[in-house]
């Protein structure tokens, strides 16, 4: 991979697996100096990880001066950071509607509230955030976890408002159906009903969302702010 014209301090929060994992590394591999938050998994032995949980403002500020310590004021932020506790509306129990906006959606707001000042600063900054394609079409059984990654539409473009003057884009990407540990929960009919859905009629890879990420973060997405980048195969177009 060719090497950045710049070598950037980026931090992905719950990078230690998924989606997060597959950004991160792929912005390790281009020659950036990574750092990702871990929580209740292990951390990756290549990466450098700190333990950090989301939902705790003192947590994320904490995590933030550890990398920025060892890596240099966070350049780029990649909020990657999510859990789900699917449920019905009725069925739900309040601890898993707080918890999933706490960590989804507040875990986000928390992180850029800490890498803001030294993006200001500096005068530029990245910040990245994923989302999902229910996050515009909702669905049953996730009105939690949909509603968190609607809120971050709003989170992000705000932030693009507020902080174009200082030469710092937030943009999302937005994905369907990815192969990974959080997409295993599903059963084999919920799996065949998403991809008959879908005009592609596959999930994707974590490589193939790590690559729109990595070119949202990248100097030649410089005057890209405030877009949603869906990596659902069509599941969501038109949304």
């Amino acid at each position: 991979m060719t090497a950045p014209s710049t070598a950037r301090s980026v931090l992905v929060t719950g990078g230690n697996q998924g989606i997060g994992l597959g950004i991160a590394r792929r912005m390790a591999a281009a020659g950036h100096r990574v750092a990702v938050t871990h929580h209740n998994t292990a951390a990756p032995d290549d990466l450098f990880a700190v333990k950090c949980d989301v939902a705790d403002r003192a947590s994320v500020e904490e995590a933030v001066a550890a990398v920025s310590s060892e890596n240099g004021p966070v350049e780029v932020l990649v909020c990657s950071a999510g859990i789900v506790r699917d449920g019905l509306m009725l069925r739900m129990p309040d601890h898993d509607w707080d918890d999933v906006i706490d960590t989804n959606l507040r875990g986000a707001w928390a992180a850029s509230r800490a890498v803001l000042p030294a993006m200001a600063k500096a005068r530029f900054g990245r910040l990245l955030f994923v989302s999902s394609v229910v996050g515009a079409t909702g669905q049953a059984g996730q009105a939690n976890y949909a509603a968190s990654k609607a809120g971050l539409v709003g989170l992000a473009r705000s932030l693009a408002r507020e902080y174009a003057p200082r030469c710092i884009t937030a943009n999302l990407v937005a994905p369907g159906l990815v192969d990974t540990a959080m997409a295993d929960v599903l059963t084999d009919a919920q799996r065949e009903e998403i991809t008959a859905r879908t005009p592609l009629g596959r999930a994707a890879t974590v490589d193939e969302v790590a690559a729109v990420a990595a070119f949202l973060v990248g100097d030649e997405a410089s005057y890209v702010t405030g877009a949603v980048v869906p990596v659902d195969g069509g599941l969501g177009m038109g949304r």
